[in-house]
C-alpha cells in the first residue's frame, strides 16, 4: 500500500471525476489520500470531499500565493477547524518567493500562526517552500526554539541543506514527480540519501504528473510512478519502500486512521 500524502481533490480538475479518482488510486495500491486546503474560506469543499471516502483526509490552512487574499487567521481559528474528525494537519503553508503573490511579510506571518497551531495541537504543519530556502530555514528554527512542532516540506525540490536542515529539526520531506524528470538527478540524490523514516511521496495533484504520465491532469493513483522511482534510488524493493513510506505517513499525521484498522 501507497499514501498520496499530498494532493487536491478539491480542484475543478476533478470535480465530474472524483468516484473514478479515488477509484483507481485504490486500484494502483494507493490506499489512503490527504486532500490539502489552499483556501481556509473554502475549507468546506475541502472537508466535505474527504467526508465522502473513508481513505481521504484533509487539511485545513492557506497557501502563501493566497495569504493575502484570505481573511487574517489566526491559530486559534485554525485549531477550532481542526476539531473536525476527518482533520489530520495544518497547511499547506510556507514562502513562495518566486510568484510573490502575496506579500512576504504576510506569508511569514501566516506561515508562523499555522505552525503555531500545530505547535498547540500535537498535528502536523504542510511546508511549501520555493525560492525561500534561508527564509524557510530561518523561520523553521526560531519557531522550533519556541517549542517543538512537527511537519512535512511537500513536493521537496530546494537542495541539500535544507533537506538536511528540516530532518535535523526532526522534519519529514515529501517528493513529488518532479523527482522522476529527467534532469532531477540532484534531487533523487537527496532522495536516497535521507533517513527513510523521514521520507513520504506525493502527486501534488493536478500539478506536476510524473514520468510516465507527464503532461496528463496529475491524479493520486500516480503515485506508484513516484514511489518506484525513489525506491530504485535508493535500491529498495518497491513493496518495502511503500510500507516504509506509509508507516511515515501514519506516524506524522497520527490523527488519521489506517484502513485496516478502520476495518477491524
Amino acid at each position: 500500500m501507497l499514501v498520496d500524502s499530498h494532493c487536491h481533490l478539491d480542484f475543478p480538475d476533478f470535480s465530474d471525476d472524483l468516484e473514478g479518482v479515488v477509484g483507481r488510486a485504490n486500484d494502483a495500491g494507493v490506499g489512503a489520500m490527504l486532500t490539502i486546503c489552499t483556501h481556509v474560506t473554502r475549507f468546506d469543499a475541502v472537508v466535505r470531499v474527504a467526508e465522502r471516502f473513508a481513505n481521504v483526509w484533509c487539511t485545513v490552512g492557506i497557501h502563501p500565493h493566497n495569504a493575502a487574499k484570505e481573511p487574517e487567521t489566526t491559530a486559534e481559528t485554525l485549531l477550532r477547524l481542526a476539531e473536525h474528525p476527518k482533520v489530520v494537519g495544518f497547511g499547506e503553508t510556507g514562502l513562495d518567493f518566486y510568484y510573490e503573490h502575496s506579500p512576504r511579510d504576510v506569508q511569514e506571518r501566516r506561515f508562523r500562526a499555522h505552525i503555531a497551531a500545530a505547535r498547540a495541537s500535537g498535528l502536523p504543519v504542510v511546508i511549501h517552500t520555493r525560492d525561500a530556502e534561508s527564509d524557510t530555514a530561518r523561520i523553521l528554527a526560531e519557531e522550533m526554539e519556541r517549542g517543538p512542532f512537527s511537519g512535512v516540506l511537500h513536493c521537496f525540490s530546494a537542495g541539500r541543506a535544507l533537506a538536511d536542515h528540516a530532518v535535523g529539526l526532526g522534519l519529514s520531506i515529501s517528493f513529488s514527480g518532479i523527482v522522476t524528470f529527467n534532469k532531477a538527478g540532484p534531487l533523487r540524490e537527496i532522495a536516497a540519501a535521507l533517513p527513510l523514516d523521514r521520507v513520504l511521496v506525493e502527486t501534488d495533484a493536478p500539478y506536476l504528473a510524473p514520468v510516465p504520465k507527464r503532461g496528463k491532469r496529475n491524479e493520486p493513483a500516480f503515485t506508484a510512478h513516484t514511489a518506484a522511482r525513489v525506491a530504485a534510488a535508493r535500491e529498495m524493493e518497491p513493496d518495502a519502500f511503500a510500507a516504509a513510506t506509509t508507516d511515515n505517513f501514519y506516524r506524522l499525521f497520527h490523527k488519521a486512521v489506517r484502513p485496516e484498522a478502520e476495518a477491524a
